[in-house]
């Protein structure tokens, strides 16, 4: 039998190893620095907005291809904390895997510093990349940035999925009455402090690198990755550090290999009993549901010898319990919905254009006459997703409840789906915005002259950026608590999970629209509507294909609503956690089962 997260705790601050007490606030310095990943997120926040720039300028790369770098960059990036969290529960644990992510990421980071750093790294300085033939990157210099790029993907893989977890660990004292409060406060403290890292990120580390440039630029958060390194290690020996306990991948898997292995049984009549169906003692589901029938089958009994002397399983492998079937169906029944959070997730991954479009129009401030950085713009998308989420809480909620008598305000679909066509009007915006900056540099006499500044304010951008960050609010808050009240607390983590898939497949599909647009807009010698001049190439047209992926999207999902059914009827669901759980959310459910996907992810 797996032990329990409580047993292994024992009593939390008070257990001791040895003569040393581990956890409690003594650990305090070590997991706001680290755990809860605070540098981590200023050093991927703060390269990613202005990277583009960087593969333009640097490694004289077309706009089309840096973009796309970027977008298997982030997908890697979103697809490692998986892999990452597969290995924690079922292999490591939580603090081994943080501390290699960590070391990873260090090397990560510091492999991109030297290509800055080293003449040799990059390809001689050219001028004017867009409008001259310039030197492309050699095989060993593009050897050395992709591999940087990796290692940050790899070290986010560790830390992401588990340091949250990890930090709530060391305060989790189930024997103690105030400790409910006590984990609010610390999760209270790690999304204030992450959201200030990526404030900071996307503001001053930004306009860092336009400054003084990439050296300082990126040495900045590789020295911030340094010190986190350096204090989450000397903290060690100060950690409650749980060993793996178990992984729902591995439980999934078993199903599938048990359905599998007993796919000739025939299953037996609707209204047969419990009796042929495997089950926990005590547990409230003692017999599969009738969907998904085929797979009902891992959780039939086939004959005495499937289970011991105590009850359990001979082979795992051969039998699951209901429990296990019913968790994995539950699992199958939202990939469709999943599914329509790919689109938007292409939406929300517009990091590398808007840069573009921002440089080549005026930043300035009226006021002040503050220049700001191109980079810097997708702050309005936190303000505004920031201030949804505050004003949905405080203002929206209270109002719907009176008029609609629902305590929680716009269902989870209701709020999806509005966030699917804001993300529509947010792309229509863009390509309305980009067709007048260009048509405006037209006029200026800018068509070939790219590096000029057209004299048109970048504010016009704000707008996009806002609804993005409205979309966001909407959409991706709203996949991950739907995922939550679909899945038992045993699965928690599976919904975060699942909305970091999304992002990873959005990214892939990014990265595939620009190159089919670039590919087969510039046949027969034509100007690609992506082209490194924004002035000649269609902007406006790659948005409006976006704006129409999106608007078909919407249709998908209400096909994907109709077929999933009543919401309400399937959270009637009676779901137990097993006789190995307790009724309470352990502190990675905890973790993993709120938040904004900014600050998790």
């Amino acid at each position: 039998m797996e032990n329990h997260p409580s047993d292994q705790m024992k009593k939390g601050d008070e257990e001791k190893h040895g003569t040393k007490k581990l956890g409690g606030l003594r650990t305090m310095p070590f997991v706001i620095c680290k755990s809860n990943e605070t540098f981590e997120k200023v050093a991927s926040y703060g390269l990613l907005p202005n990277m583009i720039l960087y593969l333009t300028r640097e490694y004289h790369m077309s706009n089309a291809t840096g973009t796309n770098v970027l977008f298997l960059w982030s997908a890697i990036s979103n697809f490692m904390p998986i892999l990452g969290a597969f290995i924690s529960d079922s292999f490591l644990g939580r603090f081994h895997v943080i501390a290699m992510g960590t070391v990873i990421s260090l090397i990560g980071i510091s492999m991109l510093w030297l290509t800055a750093v080293l003449p040799q790294a990059r390809p001689p300085y050219c001028a004017s990349p867009m409008v001259e033939p310039c030197a492309s990157p050699k095989a060993a210099q593009l050897a050395l940035l992709f591999s940087s790029f990796a290692l940050m993907s790899i070290g986010a893989g560790g830390i992401r999925p588990c340091s949250l977890a990890f930090g709530a660990d060391q305060f989790y004292n189930p024997s103690d009455p105030k400790n409910k409060r006590v984990l609010q406060s610390f999760f209270n403290w790690y999304y204030a402090s992450v959201g200030l890292a990526i404030m900071i990120s996307i503001t001053i580390l930004v306009y860092i690198q336009v400054k003084a440039g990439w050296i300082i630029g990126f040495g900045v958060p590789a020295g911030l990755m340094f010190l986190s390194t350096v204090m989450f290690l000397v903290g060690s020996p100060l950690y409650i550090k749980l060993n793996p306990n178990k992984s729902l991948f591995i439980s999934f898997a078993k199903v599938m290999k048990a359905a599998w292995n007993n796919r000739d049984l025939a299953l037996p009549p609707t209204e047969s009993g419990g009796a042929i169906w495997y089950f926990h003692k005590g547990s409230n589901l003692i017999a599969p549901t009738e969907k998904l029938r085929f797979l009902n089958k891992a959780c039939m009994i086939r004959n005495s010898e499937d289970k011991g002397m105590d009850g359990r399983a001979v082979n795992p492998w051969n039998l699951c319990t209901v429990k296990q079937v019913e968790e994995f169906k539950a699992l199958i029944k939202v990939l469709p919905i999943w599914s329509s959070g790919i689109i938007i997730a292409v939406t929300l991954s517009q990091h590398s254009f808007p840069v573009l479009q921002a440089m080549s129009m005026d930043r300035h401030l009226v006021p002040v006459g503050f220049e700001i950085p191109a980079g810097s713009f997708g702050l309005f998308a936190m303000i505004s997703l920031t201030i949804w989420v505050a004003a949905y809480d405080r203002i929206i909620v209270p109002l719907l409840s009176k008029f609609t008598k629902r305590s929680r305000g716009f269902s989870l679909k209701e709020r999806m789906g509005m966030g699917l066509v804001v993300s529509c009007v947010a792309t229509a915006v863009a390509a309305m915005v980009e067709h007048k900056r260009r048509t405006t540099a037209i006029r200026q006499g800018l068509a070939d002259d790219p590096y000029k500044t057209v004299r048109m304010s970048a504010m016009w951008l704000v707008p996009q950026y806002s609804l993005i960050g409205l979309a966001e609010g909407l959409n991706a808050i709203g996949q991950i608590e739907f995922y939550y009240s679909q899945f038992p607390k045993s699965m928690a983590s599976i919904g975060v999970a699942l909305f970091a898939l999304g992002m990873a497949v959005g990214n892939l599909i990014g990265s595939l629209i620009v190159s089919l647009i670039n590919s087969e807009t510039k046949k027969h010698g034509k100007v690609s509507w992506v082209s490194n001049s924004l002035n000649k190439g269609h902007y406006d047209y790659y948005y409006w294909v976006l704006t129409i992926l999106s608007v078909i999207n919407v249709f998908y999902y209400l096909l994907c609503c109709w077929a999933f059914g009543s919401l309400e009827k399937e959270n009637k669901r009676e779901w137990d956690e097993g006789e190995d759980t307790q009724d309470e959310l352990e502190p990675d459910d905890l973790a993993k089962g709120m938040g904004s996907p900014h600050l998790i992810y």
